[in-house]
């Protein structure tokens, strides 16, 4: 099973404002988001980032989607650097953060024509793909209507409609059933296994202890920036509760019992 995505030694520090810091109650300038992390993830699989908010799960998978540079560090997209082949990786990814948000004049329709046309989508390639994909989400009788005017649960499914207009081999959600209905986080899981069936390989952060055990064929557990443990389910848990063990990690980690 080849290694689809390859990271190496990502760091990333952001400095802190003067509100940040009040927050935080700290008079650090530099917050270090991410810390020397490294992770692998398999072609036909589903990898889970977990751990707590604020650890540095959206700040990785950023950097993967070429968001924003690591200070450090580098990943291998596809076999393309985040670094020196930014276009290449994107041209090879689909991803969707809460994040980023659909501009909420156009219609789900309008937007995923946009996006095709945006990645060099055949045109022909373009109708059948949105005609599967709005009929498998339930967005057909919605898809001219305004995002601005959807449910939350529909701008989601229209987002990851849009995320994969071009069929991409690798998928990257950040926390992609985060403040949805049971229906509708239902139908993103059992989509992402099925994209998993197609052999398409799925990264997804989660603070969520079964989402990773219902999906995930290999986790990674981040806390405080750093990648504390890697594997498969068994070989990080030896059979124990996940949620358990997480938190073994976690007092190891900070050095805080909880």
């Amino acid at each position: 099973m080849s290694d689809l995505v390859q990271v190496q030694g990502l760091r990333k520090t952001f400095k802190l404002s003067a509100k940040q810091r009040k927050l935080e109650n700290t008079k650090q300038t530099l917050k270090v988001a991410v810390n020397d992390l490294s992770l692998t993830a398999r072609k036909g699989e589903i990898y889970g980032l977990l751990g707590p908010n604020g650890a540095g799960k959206t700040t990785v998978l950023r950097m993967l989607a070429t968001l924003i540079k690591p200070d450090a560090g580098e990943a291998w997209v596809d076999g393309y650097s985040i670094i020196s082949d930014p276009e290449k990786v994107r041209a090879s990814i689909g991803f969707l953060t809460s994040e980023l948000k659909l501009e909420e004049f156009f219609s789900p329709d309008y937007l995923f024509d946009f996006f095709s046309q945006l990645h060099k989508v055949p045109t022909d390639v373009s109708i059948r793909r949105k005609a599967e994909l709005f009929a498998r989400f339930g967005i057909d009788e919605f898809a001219g209507v305004k995002v601005a005017n959807l449910s939350s649960g529909m701008k989601q499914k229209a987002s990851l409609a849009i995320s994969i207009v071009h069929d991409p081999d690798i998928v990257i959600f950040d926390e992609p059933t985060n403040g949805l209905d049971v229906i509708t986080a239902r139908v993103v899981t059992n989509y992402l296994e099925e994209l998993r069936d197609q052999g398409k390989t799925i990264i997804l952060s989660t603070h969520i202890f079964s989402l990773v055990e219902k999906l995930c064929d290999r986790v990674g557990i981040i806390i405080e920036g750093r990648m504390v443990a890697e594997g498969s389910l068994q070989e990080i848990t030896g059979g124990e509760d996940l949620e358990e063990r997480f938190f073994d990690l976690y007092s190891a980690s900070v050095g805080e019992v909880v």
